[in-house]
């Protein structure tokens, strides 16, 4: 049984199946996909949102669940400007020193370039702060280990060494 709620991801009807970060985690217990905006998201009450604009997710967030919007940034903006309001979620960012290390064309459309993860990048760092299981989620993920390697070193503090054991 899961000890936190399920990751929500809400994924742009046009994303490009074949390309997409998350590829492979659709069955997985811990996940719920949502389609926008064919389909309608529960009550996200009790979630954070992934977001580059807000407060670092820490340790205190353990028990809330995550929400993802997933899309290129463009359609991720207008996604999240559509949601319906008041926001029943938090919003938190990751730590800026992560480094993606998928190849993106749109890098215009990424508010921080160099800050922009891929959605799977960006979940395995927020497991990682959570400390959630991270098997298998970057199964899937052609730039697994040029993203592990770059980021190995990335630890948030010291207490958190054990539970960021990227390899």
């Amino acid at each position: 049984m899961l000890s936190f709620p399920p990751t929500i991801i809400l994924r742009h009807r046009k994303e490009n199946l074949k390309k997409c970060s998350l590829r492979g985690l659709e069955g997985r217990p811990d996940f719920r996909l949502f389609t926008y905006p064919k389909e309608t998201l529960p009550d996200l009450s009790g979630y954070v949102l992934l977001t580059m604009d807000a407060p670092v997710l820490t340790e205190s967030d353990l028990n809330l669940g995550l929400f993802l919007i997933d899309g290129t940034w463009r359609y991720a903006e207008r996604m999240e400007r559509q949601l319906p309001v008041p926001h029943r979620f938090e919003r938190r960012s990751l730590p800026p020193h992560y480094q993606t290390a998928y190849p993106r064309r749109q890098c215009h459309d990424c508010p921080d370039p160099s800050r922009g993860l891929a959605s799977v990048e960006a979940l395995y760092v927020a497991y990682a702060i959570l400390e959630r299981n991270r098997e298998g989620l970057l199964d899937h993920f052609r730039w697994k280990e040029d993203f592990l390697k770059m980021n190995m070193k990335s630890h948030i503090s010291k207490q958190h060494e054990e539970s960021l054991n990227w390899l």
